[in-house]
């Protein structure tokens, strides 16, 4: 039973973590242009 005590608190740490990453990550313009990618890839210059 004490274990839980430890670890629930680092669940909701490392989910929020992930949720400010992911977070992060639409602010910064990381999903902006998913379309664009897919042609860069294929279309190597």
């Amino acid at each position: 039973m004490t274990v839980l005590l430890l670890l629930i608190p680092i669940a909701l740490g490392l989910g929020t973590l992930g949720l400010t990453a992911f977070l992060w990550s639409l602010r910064a313009g990381q999903y902006d242009d998913i379309d664009g990618a897919e042609y860069r890839a294929l279309h190597d210059e």
